[in-house]
This record gives structure tokens, sequence and C-alpha cells, in this order.
């Protein structure tokens, strides 16, 4: 008792200072090696690790412990992955060009209040545990498991007659786990999978989302929960024109209604696209909200006038890594060199 009063006094002085806390533990054949942190805005970059997701970056002690803790995470729920870089010494851009496949990494949901833990299992596996504040951050391996036992339901029996049956039993299942999750970022997850055109899934997919209003629905929850955010707006752009494919696919389910319905939707989307470009550069600090937190750091060391490696030093990256995010940050603020960062900043 007196254990469990000590541990929720720990949290709960977490909680009140606004600051997130995740801990865990791997083998401690693993210490000195580096370990990171990632927020996945995009739901399309769910299935490995990315450079541009990443925002932090820790070792593992000789125990095999590491944390990460600050104040500067979103307040709403996000996906994050923790990943131990696990590649052989000095080929670590391998790990992120997909090339390294050994290096356990763990997708969970959290915010800047939580406090989550990364145990170790009973079979002295890591990073396949979750136990935390937000009763959310275990439904991504949920997923997981179910993905597992639906890859299981099709390789039982190889025909069309059980895929077909499989595909209609697992769409529903998956779906209405997610709508009682009450939390929309795992619906997002879920579509991932089965909208991907590498998956078994897809031609189903395209039959499903013309029949079934799930999808429409899931606009209003996303909208609701999480207004204004690009990943949002990715989803119903997605939405929107594989509804419009779908109809051309399947002949029966075409219509003319509904072409010009996602023409007129088509218009009035590019129309506001034109407008919000040409107004960008007047609205500097729009802009640098949509930049990851490690681009807005870069942005501001750049505006102290540090060099890469001075940039380098300070955040404790890479020189590469460094160049890697001004490069997307031309990209992203539509300039070509650091003297047109600033003077966009100064506007």
């Amino acid at each position: 008792m007196k254990t469990r009063l000590i541990l929720f006094a720990f949290l709960s002085f977490y909680l009140a200072k606004g600051q997130y806390h995740f801990s865990g533990h791997v083998s401690d054949e693993n210490a000195g090696k580096s370990i990171y942190l990632s927020m996945v805005e995009d739901y399309r970059k769910s299935s490995r690790i990315y450079l541009d997701q990443i925002i932090k970056r820790t070792k593992v002690d000789s125990t095999g412990s590491f944390q990460f803790k600050g104040n500067n995470l979103p307040v709403e729920n996000r996906i994050y992955r923790i990943h131990l870089d696990n590649c052989e010494e000095g080929a670590e851009s391998a790990h992120f060009l997909g090339k390294c496949q050994n290096s356990p990494n763990v997708l969970f949901i959290g915010n800047n209040s939580d406090s989550i833990q990364f145990p170790t299992s009973f079979e002295n596996q890591a990073l396949c545990t979750v136990e935390s504040t937000n009763t959310k951050s275990q439904l991504l391996l949920d997923v997981e498991s179910f993905k597992e036992e639906m890859i299981f339901d099709f390789t039982e029996f190889r025909s069309d007659t059980n895929l077909k049956l499989n595909l209609k039993n697992w769409f529903s299942k998956l779906q209405e786990f997610g709508e009682k999750a009450n939390e929309p970022l795992v619906e997002l997850y879920i579509f991932d999978f089965l909208s991907d055109k590498k998956n078994e899934t897809y031609s189903f997919y395209l039959q499903d989302i013309v029949k079934n209003p799930y999808y429409e629905n899931l606009v209003a929850r996303l909208q609701k929960s999480y207004p204004n955010t690009s990943f949002v707006k990715q989803y119903e752009a997605e939405v929107t024109t594989d509804k419009q494919l779908a109809s051309f696919e399947n002949p029966s389910a075409f219509n003319w209604q509904t072409l010009l319905l996602v023409l007129l939707i088509l218009s009035i989307g590019f129309n506001a696209f034109f407008l919000l470009k040409s107004g960008k550069k007047g609205d500097v600090s729009g802009i640098l909200q949509k930049l990851t937190p490690q681009e807005q750091k870069i942005v501001e060391q750049i505006q102290e006038g540090k060099s890469n490696k001075e940039i380098a030093a300070t955040l404790f990256v890479s020189h590469s890594t460094v160049k890697t995010h001004i490069n997307n940050l031309y990209k992203k603020l539509n300039v070509s060199s650091r003297e047109g960062i600033l003077t966009l900043l100064k506007k």
C-alpha cells in the first residue's frame, strides 16, 4: 500500500508540473547505445523510422535503463515512437534507411503530461509492454495483436473465399475496436494499415469506402478531437480521392452526382490552397508552427548566427542530421539559404 502511495505521488508530481516522463529498460548489453524519441504526425510514416520525426536522443545507462523527460510536447495526444539504435557502430544511417532490421522499437500514444514506463516483459523482451497514466497509450500495441490474429486467419486457408470472408470480418472488427477506443489516432493507425496499397486489404478497402459511412464519420471525430491539424486534413483529402478512385474502378457504384460533388470539393480545396500559399510569407508565425520541434530549435540557432557544426554540438546530433533538417527547412519555408530564413522571420 505504501509503495502504491509513493508511486501515485510521484506520478501526480509530473502531471502537476505539466511534464512528460517516458522511461524504460532494455538489456544491459545495450549500455551506451543511443535511444531515440520520435513524434509521428504523418500516419503514413508509422511503419519505420524517419529522420524528420526524431525530437530527442538519450543513452542507455549501465543498467539498461533510459528516460526522456521535458515539457515541450503537445498537450493533446499524439503518436510517439521510442527506438533503440541497434545498428553496427558507424552505420547509424542504415537504420534510418530501413536497412537495420533488429532494432527494437515501440509505437504508443502520449502527451506532455504523461508518465509512461516500458519495462521488459516476462520473456525479457524490450519495448513491448506499456504502463502509463494515459489509458490510451497501450492501444496501438492492442492493434498489433489484432494484426497478428488477422494474418493467422489469412494464412490458415489460402483461398479466395477465405480471403473475402476474413477481409469483411477483420475490417469490421478493427473499425469497431478503433471507434470504441474513443481515440481517433488509433483509427488513423488502423486506416493506414487497411488502406495501404501494398497490403491484400487494399482491394476490399476500395469497395468498403464507397458504401461504408464509417470513413465520413471518422472525419467528424477527427475534426472534433484534433481540429486544424495536418493529419486530419491529410485524411480528409485521402478519403475524398479514394472515393473517386473507387467509383471509377467499380462502375456500378459510379454516379455523376458523386463526381460533381468531388470536383466541387477539390475546386474549393485548390482555391483555398492557393489563397493560403499567396499569404504564406506574411504569416510567419503560422509557418513556424508547422515545423517540428527539432526544426524550430534549428531556426533559433540560425537566428543566433551559429554554424552547422555549432548547431550539431548544441543539439547533440550529427553534422549530417543538421544538414538534413536545414534542407527540409528550405523546402517548408520556400527559401534557398539561411539569409532567406532570416529575411522571412523579419517580415
